[in-house]
């Protein structure tokens, strides 16, 4: 059977139960189920409960279809459950769902919404609130969700007539999975959950501003033969190409085309964090993640390039780092293909452009003939590059290397796993030494970076992708923020393995305090912290729950701790010195970054990083 390369697309067709008369609580369900939810996150409370109540009744209906009913998972808290649909979401290509109450939950889940937003996460978001008649009068658990959410979701619906629920929520998932993906809230009265009408069972709100434009992008999206020739006449003109593909390549499902295209014109790729896995890392032509602390040799590749192509990527500031006019300083011409309009020329000029899907902009320009390939002397130099400055930490320290951890593990899974992490040092040595092979394997908090992603991301990946190897690498810092998931993983038997690598403190705060802060270790030294990491996950029901402390012990319980049946919860007392390099620092260009003692460097002006000035440093982190 022929995959749908975008599984975002992917709904079940209606049940056929349109025209009954039933609660707005029952419509939202039905509505739900017709978009092939089989999966509602959420915490429970007084305005959304009687849509909690649908959810037994829809459940109880389809007793005899267990296809058809819908899991519900309570987490510890709503921005768990937020980071569970993202998790969902991120995991499967399909829109995440999750289900809060008023006041209190809603602005739980601010979090979550803005940093599927910041990512492009399709996640839909239905958020009870309190009766129609009672909205702005400071009500209990009254929160203004509307003015809250719209400032960090792609759309925010207040349903204030129960006709237009159902064409609202259908909307919402319209909304979220297409264009460039992002959050979309429906904020729902309680008595409108209470009302009772006819469910249809078809309409869409008429949303005219943002349906013209998806026919804009629709309509522009094959490349005429003239926008192809300019292209190719720019790559006729440059002798060392290279693509720049971000988290929008696999938010398209656009990645064996990225593939075809970097091997047909014999271009060199390099990734975003958020694009890891768009290229296998046994790829000959990918060179790794660049950025901050992007691999040297991927950063220098974009230091050397003439012509840099970049797909589904927007020049952020942990790409281009603040200096845009300094990034990619030898690119005679720059390219840039994104579904978002708004992206083109926000931080990089591009002489040549292109709005519109990333799959389909990519088959369009592979229509045309392949012109020469670059120069062989661009392709020795990348693997030059590779080989010189490929990634290193100290191999020979007696203590636990955090580096070593991900590369046996890599290596222990073939790189065929879904790693999800938390954020600080930790998630960039997962990004540099997991050795990505497929999409939608390494699921991160990229744009927000958000402590406490890992844990709620990795049950939510789990449950979309149910037979999948699934492992949370964390630190003790951001499992802290939120470590009661623990005990949802247990309750549902949901087979994540956690690996925790405690350093003892927050790393990369550390790390930034002794480059920029002449070594003050403000709030991040945690080794008076009394956390018993182990104890906790087996009070939360762990059976396999076991810290290692030496190094001749790694190997062996890494392998038990992969193979175990069911969560699994694996403490490593890492070396509280090991810093991620390469780093650039702030303010600074690729060709000033800090390699660190066992990386080369080809500047003599390395250090200059350790010298930038505390504001400097204050702006960038």
């Amino acid at each position: 059977m022929t995959r749908n390369p975008n599984p975002a697309l992917e709904v079940l067709p209606p049940p056929p139960v349109a025209g009954e008369l039933m609660s707005g609580a029952d419509i939202i369900l039905r509505v739900l189920s017709e978009q092939g939810v089989d999966t509602v996150f959420g915490y429970s409370g007084g305005a959304i409960l009687p849509t909690y109540d649908a959810v037994f009744r829809f459940n109880e209906m389809h007793h005899e279809s267990p296809e058809r009913q819908i899991n519900l998972v309570v987490p510890a808290n709503e921005q768990a459950a937020g980071f569970m649909a993202a998790g969902y979401a991120r995991a499967s290509g399909r829109v995440g769902v999750f289900m809060v109450t008023s006041g209190p939950g809603a602005t739980n889940a601010v979090t979550p919404i803005a940093d599927c937003n910041g990512d492009s996460v399709p996640v839909v978001l239905i958020c009870g609130q309190v009766p129609r008649a009672m909205i702005g009068t400071d009500a209990f658990q009254e929160a203004p969700v509307f003015n809250i959410m719209s400032a960090c979701a792609k759309q925010v619906f207040l349903v204030t007539d129960p006709a237009k629920l159902e064409r609202t929520l259908r909307t919402a998932f319209e909304v979220a999975r297409s264009g460039r993906p992002g959050p979309v809230v429906v904020d729902v009265p309680k008595d409108i959950q209470n009302w009772t009408g006819i469910y249809h069972g078809q309409g869409t709100l008429e949303f005219r501003g943002y349906s013209d434009r998806l026919r804009m992008v629709a309509k522009g999206a094959r490349l005429e033969e003239h926008k192809r020739t300019e292209f190719f006449d720019l790559l006729a003109q440059s002798e060392r190409p290279l693509l720049y593909a971000g988290g929008g390549v696999i938010a398209a499902g656009a990645t064996a085309e990225l593939r075809q295209f970097s091997e047909r014109y014999g271009i060199p790729v390099v990734t975003t964090l958020m694009g890891l896995g768009a290229m296998s890392a046994k790829d000959e032509l990918y060179l790794g993640m660049l950025g901050m602390h992007g691999m040297a040799h991927a950063n220098y590749a974009v230091e050397d390039c003439d012509f840099l192509i970049a797909v589904g990527a927007r020049f952020d500031d942990r790409v281009a780092g603040g200096r845009p006019d300094a990034f990619a300083p030898r690119a005679r011409y720059v390219a840039h293909i994104d579904i978002d309009e708004a992206e083109i020329n926000k931080v990089k000029r591009a002489h040549w452009a292109h709005v519109g899907d990333a799959r389909n902009t990519l088959l369009s320009l592979m229509k045309q003939e392949p012109p020469a390939q670059p120069p062989s002397v661009w392709l020795d130099h990348i693997k030059a590059l590779k080989r010189t400055y490929g990634m290193n930490y100290d191999r020979n320290n007696p203590a636990i290397q955090p580096q070593f951890v991900v590369e046996k593990l890599s290596e222990i899974t073939g790189g065929r796993a879904i790693i999800c992490t938390g954020v600080g040092q930790h998630q960039m040595w997962a990004a540099q030494f997991f050795d990505f092979v497929e999409p939608r394997s390494f699921l991160t908090s990229g744009s927000m970076g958000t402590m406490g992603f890992g844990l709620p991301a990795a049950i939510g990946a789990q449950l979309a992708r149910p037979d999948a190897l699934v492992i949370d690498i964390d630190g003790d810092g951001s499992i802290r923020m939120n470590v009661g998931e623990l005990e949802t993983a247990s309750t549902y038997g949901v087979p994540v393995k956690v690996l925790l690598l405690n350093n003892l403190g927050d790393g990369m705060i550390r790390q930034w305090q002794r480059l920029f802060y002449d070594g003050r270790l403000c709030v991040s030294d945690k080794s008076l912290h009394r956390k018993n990491f182990v104890m906790a996950a087996r009070a939360d029901g762990f059976e396999f729950a076991r810290r290692v402390d030496a190094m001749s012990e790694l190997d062996k319980q890494l392998k038990a701790f992969v193979a175990f049946d069911g969560p699994a919860f694996l403490e490593i007392m890492v070396d509280e010195n090991a810093d991620v390099f390469p780093m650039v620092g702030p303010g600074q260009s690729y060709s000033n970054m800090i390699t660190g003692p066992f990386i080369p460097s080809r500047s003599e002006r390395e250090t200059q990083g350790k010298g930038a000035g505390r504001q400097a440093a204050a702006d960038m982190f």
